[in-house]
């Protein structure tokens, strides 16, 4: 347990220096006053994390100090930690083993490190015995799919991919198909990286969604939307866009060792009401991590 901890120490380094170095020497032996409030609400704003979950956090706090007396600021520190952890609480990892396969949609804006990811997620359910196909469906991108398949030779998947700017909806109802016919547990869809700007794109992306639902009803049995953590607040903006689009039912926060940002998982989880299932930990396959709050808090107050 000790291990995961550090891990999740050592890449929240930089948003833990830089967003919250003034918040964790904010807590020394000062007595509270009104002022301790106002300092208190501008560093959590400047720490990403959104003015409703800063003013929630005040609130509850200001009233354990009145309920139990608190009078310095150092006895605060225990009690933000509660708070934010609460602020990250979700329900477990959602059971896909009802589906055979499972299809999971990935999607997300240009350079979040989608593909990326579903190969670190292929790795993840591999150790657990887990049957994977891949399909490639960024058709758009020779490169995209070639990074796939390079990924899906490396460990041992299979990797459903058309022709350069093939249907993207054929691609993943190919891939459902084999899926089906191999009996296998997981279809991974990876999709063409979109700005979330670009209208036709975004529609293309629920017609995909619809072709998965024809290869089998009820599909995609989960959306999960990669976020790259060092874009910060306009990571919100791009994912009300994809949550209008198509059902989002979780996150996977990317890059979360290179970003000084990592605040904004707390407005993202407020904003959009969704768990954050996964968090990119590092390049390695076995740096994408179940997502922690324990571990994310303390990495940030430690």
């Amino acid at each position: 347990m000790s291990d995961i901890f550090n891990k999740w120490k050592n890449s929240l380094e930089r948003t833990r220096k830089i967003a919250f170095g003034r918040l964790i020497n904010f807590f020394g032996a000062s007595e509270i006053t009104v002022d301790t409030w106002d300092e208190l609400e501008a560093l959590l704003i400047q720490a990403d994390l959104g003015i409703d979950t800063t003013s929630e956090i005040i609130s509850a706090l200001i009233n354990k100090t009145e309920a139990e007396g608190i009078i310095s600021t150092a006895e605060l520190r225990q009690h933000l930690a509660v708070e934010l952890e609460n602020k990250l609480m979700f329900p477990e990892m959602p059971d896909l083993s009802n589906h055979q396969p499972a299809v999971i949609l990935v999607v997300g804006v240009n350079g979040s490190g989608k593909t990326t990811t579903i190969a670190k997620l292929g790795a993840k359910y591999l150790k657990e015995n887990k049957s994977i196909i891949f399909a490639a469906a960024d058709t758009y991108r020779a490169a995209a799919v070639e990074q796939l398949q390079v990924w899906g030779d490396r460990l041992g998947i299979p990797v459903i991919a058309g022709q350069t700017n093939a249907d993207p909806g054929s691609v993943a109802f190919d891939a459902i198909q084999a899926g089906i016919s191999k009996k296998v547990d997981l279809v991974f869809v990876d999709t063409a990286g979109r700005l979330h700007t670009r209208f036709n794109l975004m529609e293309e992306l629920k017609k995909v969604e619809r072709v998965i639902g024809k290869a089998i009803p009820g599909a995609p049995h989960a959306v999960w939307l990669v976020i790259d953590a060092t874009t910060g607040q306009n990571a919100l903006t791009q994912a009300k866009a994809f949550t209008s689009a198509v059902n989002i039912s979780g996150i996977i926060l990317t890059k979360l060792d290179s970003s000084a940002k990592g605040g904004m998982a707390f407005a993202i989880q407020k904003e959009l009401n969704l768990p954050i299932l996964f968090a990119g930990l590092g390049e390695k396959t076995e740096d994408l991590q179940e997502f922690n709050p324990k571990a994310f808090v303390d990495g940030l107050l430690n």
